[in-house]
């Protein structure tokens, strides 16, 4: 059963803005620790930013200065915020949650929304 859903992601081109978006029906997201992770072909899954329940937030180091991550708990959604885009941006980016006790990288996961990034 899918729990998370993630929305936005597209074709685009080296330079341009996207807007990822979570949600969820049976997860609350102000409890949890949200992330967005993405995997790029031949690659490994990597966490590319994460929110905890109290609002502090980590990027990866690619994309400190491009990408932010937010959440609205009225909406119980979960948002990326990705400018100024590049082709090795270019990945499947899935939505996690985990309670806090949770290994990183357990937890739930969306089925992914895919973001083309052409040079």
């Amino acid at each position: 059963q899918v729990q998370l859903v993630e929305s936005g992601g597209g074709l685009v081109q080296a330079g341009s803005s996207l807007r990822l978006s979570c949600t969820s029906s049976t997860i609350t997201f102000r409890i949890n620790v949200m992330g967005w992770y993405r995997q790029a072909p031949g690659k490994q899954r990597e966490l590319v930013a994460a929110i905890t329940s109290g609002g502090s937030t980590n990027y990866a180091d690619s994309v400190k200065g491009r990408m932010t991550i937010s959440r609205d708990n009225a909406k119980n959604t979960l948002y990326l915020q990705m400018n100024s885009l590049k082709p090795e941006d270019t990945a499947v980016y899935y939505c996690n949650a985990r309670a806090l006790s949770t290994a990183i990288g357990a937890g739930s996961w969306g089925q992914g929304t895919q973001v083309t990034v052409s040079s």
